[in-house]
Protein backbone atom coordinates (compact mmCIF):
# COMPACT_ATOMS: atom_id res chain seq x y z
CA UNK A 1 0.00 0.00 0.00
CA UNK A 2 2.64 2.28 0.75
CA UNK A 3 4.74 1.59 -2.42
CA UNK A 4 1.20 2.45 -4.09
CA UNK A 5 0.94 5.92 -2.43
CA UNK A 6 4.38 6.62 -2.84
CA UNK A 7 3.93 5.74 -6.47
CA UNK A 8 1.19 8.08 -6.81
CA UNK A 9 2.75 10.77 -5.25
CA UNK A 10 5.52 10.64 -7.54
CA UNK A 11 2.87 10.86 -10.76
CA UNK A 12 1.44 13.86 -9.24
CA UNK A 13 4.76 15.61 -8.87
CA UNK A 14 5.84 14.59 -11.98
CA UNK A 15 2.32 15.57 -13.56
CA UNK A 16 2.61 18.96 -11.92
CA UNK A 17 6.10 19.85 -13.32
CA UNK A 18 5.31 18.78 -16.49
CA UNK A 19 2.03 21.63 -16.59
CA UNK A 20 4.20 23.91 -14.30
CA UNK A 21 6.91 24.01 -17.57
CA UNK A 22 4.55 23.56 -20.43
CA UNK A 23 3.31 27.02 -18.69
CA UNK A 24 6.57 28.84 -18.74
CA UNK A 25 7.53 27.92 -21.44
CA UNK A 26 4.50 28.27 -23.36
CA UNK A 27 3.94 31.87 -22.16
CA UNK A 28 7.58 32.53 -23.03
CA UNK A 29 7.44 31.33 -26.04
CA UNK A 30 4.48 33.84 -27.08
CA UNK A 31 5.61 36.72 -24.43
CA UNK A 32 5.26 40.09 -25.74
CA UNK A 33 7.32 41.65 -28.38
CA UNK A 34 8.35 45.10 -27.70
CA UNK A 35 9.77 47.70 -30.86
CA UNK A 36 13.54 49.06 -30.56
CA UNK A 37 13.44 52.35 -31.77
CA UNK A 38 17.11 52.20 -32.30
CA UNK A 39 16.76 49.18 -34.73
CA UNK A 40 13.84 50.12 -36.85
CA UNK A 41 12.65 52.65 -39.42
CA UNK A 42 9.48 54.57 -40.88
CA UNK A 43 10.45 56.17 -44.33
CA UNK A 44 7.98 58.04 -46.33
CA UNK A 45 9.15 59.50 -50.25
CA UNK A 46 7.81 63.07 -51.01
CA UNK A 47 8.13 64.23 -54.96
CA UNK A 48 8.92 67.60 -55.72
CA UNK A 49 8.71 69.51 -59.20
CA UNK A 50 7.61 66.67 -60.98
CA UNK A 51 10.53 63.74 -60.69
CA UNK A 52 12.79 65.19 -57.41
CA UNK A 53 12.29 62.18 -55.02
CA UNK A 54 13.37 62.55 -51.23
CA UNK A 55 13.63 60.46 -48.58
CA UNK A 56 12.61 61.19 -45.02
CA UNK A 57 12.07 59.32 -41.47
CA UNK A 58 10.05 59.34 -38.45
CA UNK A 59 13.18 58.90 -35.64
CA UNK A 60 11.25 58.14 -32.51
CA UNK A 61 8.79 55.08 -32.93
CA UNK A 62 7.06 52.57 -29.94
CA UNK A 63 5.04 50.03 -30.59
CA UNK A 64 4.49 45.83 -29.21
CA UNK A 65 3.21 42.46 -30.59
CA UNK A 66 1.36 41.01 -27.88
CA UNK A 67 1.07 37.70 -27.35
CA UNK A 68 -2.36 36.93 -29.42
CA UNK A 69 -0.84 38.86 -32.49
CA UNK A 70 -2.16 42.42 -32.33
CA UNK A 71 0.51 44.84 -33.20
CA UNK A 72 0.02 48.59 -32.38
CA UNK A 73 2.83 50.89 -33.09
CA UNK A 74 3.15 54.79 -32.37
CA UNK A 75 4.72 57.61 -34.38
CA UNK A 76 5.97 60.37 -32.69
CA UNK A 77 4.98 63.24 -35.59
CA UNK A 78 7.28 66.12 -34.40
CA UNK A 79 10.22 63.41 -35.05
CA UNK A 80 10.21 63.43 -38.96
CA UNK A 81 13.55 64.01 -40.43
CA UNK A 82 13.83 65.47 -43.53
CA UNK A 83 17.75 66.09 -42.76
CA UNK A 84 17.26 69.78 -43.08
CA UNK A 85 15.73 71.59 -39.56
CA UNK A 86 13.53 74.67 -41.20
CA UNK A 87 11.82 71.85 -43.20
CA UNK A 88 11.34 69.61 -39.99
CA UNK A 89 9.45 72.62 -38.83
CA UNK A 90 7.43 73.29 -41.41
CA UNK A 91 6.15 70.01 -41.79
CA UNK A 92 5.66 69.80 -38.06
CA UNK A 93 3.72 72.71 -37.98
CA UNK A 94 2.11 73.28 -41.58
CA UNK A 95 1.66 69.69 -42.81
CA UNK A 96 0.84 67.51 -39.65
CA UNK A 97 -0.20 70.19 -37.59
CA UNK A 98 1.46 68.15 -34.39
CA UNK A 99 0.18 70.66 -31.65
CA UNK A 100 -3.31 69.28 -32.49
CA UNK A 101 -1.93 65.65 -33.80
CA UNK A 102 1.20 64.83 -32.01
CA UNK A 103 1.09 61.15 -33.34
CA UNK A 104 -0.22 58.86 -35.76
CA UNK A 105 -0.85 55.01 -34.98
CA UNK A 106 -0.27 52.13 -36.77
CA UNK A 107 -2.76 48.60 -35.87
CA UNK A 108 -2.86 45.42 -37.01
CA UNK A 109 -2.70 41.73 -36.39
CA UNK A 110 -0.36 39.23 -37.31
CA UNK A 111 -0.22 35.44 -37.04
CA UNK A 112 1.61 35.10 -33.88
CA UNK A 113 1.51 31.66 -34.09
CA UNK A 114 3.48 30.90 -37.36
CA UNK A 115 6.06 33.72 -36.28
CA UNK A 116 6.50 31.44 -32.75
CA UNK A 117 7.55 28.46 -34.35
CA UNK A 118 9.99 30.40 -36.54
CA UNK A 119 13.35 29.13 -36.09
CA UNK A 120 16.42 31.57 -35.63
CA UNK A 121 17.16 32.53 -39.46
CA UNK A 122 13.67 31.60 -41.48
CA UNK A 123 11.76 33.99 -42.39
CA UNK A 124 8.10 34.21 -43.74
CA UNK A 125 5.78 36.79 -45.87
CA UNK A 126 2.11 37.48 -44.93
CA UNK A 127 0.29 39.88 -46.41
CA UNK A 128 -1.40 42.16 -43.75
CA UNK A 129 -4.11 44.78 -43.28
CA UNK A 130 -3.19 47.58 -41.23
CA UNK A 131 -5.12 50.86 -40.33
CA UNK A 132 -2.75 54.45 -40.22
CA UNK A 133 -4.58 56.74 -38.24
CA UNK A 134 -2.99 60.05 -39.09
CA UNK A 135 -4.19 63.58 -38.50
CA UNK A 136 -7.42 62.49 -37.50
CA UNK A 137 -7.94 60.27 -40.00
CA UNK A 138 -8.29 56.92 -40.20
CA UNK A 139 -7.26 54.28 -43.58
CA UNK A 140 -7.21 50.87 -44.07
CA UNK A 141 -4.35 49.27 -46.13
CA UNK A 142 -2.48 46.20 -46.56
CA UNK A 143 0.91 45.40 -46.62
CA UNK A 144 3.24 42.64 -47.98
CA UNK A 145 6.01 42.21 -45.54
CA UNK A 146 9.05 39.90 -44.34
CA UNK A 147 9.36 38.64 -40.84
CA UNK A 148 12.43 37.46 -39.81
CA UNK A 149 13.45 36.06 -36.82
CA UNK A 150 16.30 36.45 -35.07
CA UNK A 151 18.37 35.51 -32.18
CA UNK A 152 16.86 38.10 -30.07
CA UNK A 153 13.79 38.85 -31.75
CA UNK A 154 11.94 39.65 -35.12
CA UNK A 155 12.29 42.37 -37.88
CA UNK A 156 9.61 43.08 -39.96
CA UNK A 157 9.91 44.72 -43.64
CA UNK A 158 7.93 45.79 -46.28
CA UNK A 159 8.61 43.89 -49.63
CA UNK A 160 7.66 46.98 -51.37
CA UNK A 161 6.11 50.26 -50.92
CA UNK A 162 2.56 51.56 -49.52
CA UNK A 163 1.15 54.57 -50.84
CA UNK A 164 -0.36 56.73 -48.40
CA UNK A 165 -2.73 59.58 -50.37
CA UNK A 166 -2.38 62.82 -48.19
CA UNK A 167 -6.33 63.56 -49.33
CA UNK A 168 -7.09 60.37 -47.17
CA UNK A 169 -5.56 61.95 -44.02
CA UNK A 170 -7.17 65.63 -44.46
CA UNK A 171 -2.83 66.39 -45.57
CA UNK A 172 -3.74 68.17 -48.72
CA UNK A 173 -4.22 71.78 -47.41
CA UNK A 174 -0.34 70.72 -45.73
CA UNK A 175 1.03 69.84 -49.07
CA UNK A 176 -0.52 72.95 -50.78
CA UNK A 177 1.20 74.98 -47.71
CA UNK A 178 4.63 73.66 -47.72
CA UNK A 179 4.28 73.91 -51.82
CA UNK A 180 3.48 77.95 -51.46
CA UNK A 181 6.31 78.58 -48.79
CA UNK A 182 9.08 76.70 -50.59
CA UNK A 183 7.85 78.17 -54.24
CA UNK A 184 7.91 74.83 -56.16
CA UNK A 185 5.50 74.27 -58.88
CA UNK A 186 4.25 70.73 -57.37
CA UNK A 187 4.44 68.47 -54.79
CA UNK A 188 3.04 64.32 -55.26
CA UNK A 189 0.12 63.97 -52.82
CA UNK A 190 0.77 60.40 -53.34
CA UNK A 191 4.03 59.16 -50.83
CA UNK A 192 5.36 55.86 -50.88
CA UNK A 193 6.18 54.40 -47.23
CA UNK A 194 8.26 51.60 -46.49
CA UNK A 195 9.82 50.12 -42.77
CA UNK A 196 11.80 48.03 -41.43
CA UNK A 197 10.31 47.41 -37.57
CA UNK A 198 12.92 45.42 -35.14
CA UNK A 199 10.75 43.69 -31.94
CA UNK A 200 12.73 41.92 -29.03
CA UNK A 201 11.58 40.51 -26.00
Amino acid sequence: MTAIRRSARMFLQSALFAVLSLSVFGNSALAQWSLDNADSTLSFVTIKADHVAEVHTFDTLSGSVSNSGQVDITIELASVNTLIPIRNERMQAMLFETGMFPRGSISASVDAAAISGLAVGASLTQNIEFSLDLHGQTKTYTADVEIVRVADGISVSTIKPVIVMAADHGLVSGVEALREVAGLPSISQAVPVTFKLAFTR
